[in-house]
């Protein structure tokens, strides 16, 4: 399974897990925001993310990066971002 390439949908399931949210990957859009209109995610969720993508991906998301905006604006940012900076 491990292709060293990133997918959405295992982003989104990564995302299901860790925030406990009813919906299947498949129902995450790929451009949807993730925060305010979109799939209404907010701070808090940010930071298990973070934390999330820590321990599965071997690499800390920092926020003083100044790019968590537009890292976390899509499941297709976020899975770019975790695509070119995974370690494991």
């Amino acid at each position: 399974m491990d292709t060293g390439a990133t997918t959405e949908i295992e982003v989104a399931q990564l995302l299901i897990n860790t925030l406990h949210l009813d919906q299947s990957p498949g129902e995450i859009q790929p451009d949807e925001p993730l925060f305010g209109d979109g799939l209404g995610l907010d701070s808090i969720d940010a930071l298990e993310i973070a934390l999330a993508i820590s321990k599965v991906y071997g690499f800390a998301l920092k926020s003083d990066e100044g790019r968590a905006h537009q890292v976390f604006a899509s499941l297709r940012n976020l899975t770019r971002y975790i695509d070119a900076h995974r370690i494991r």
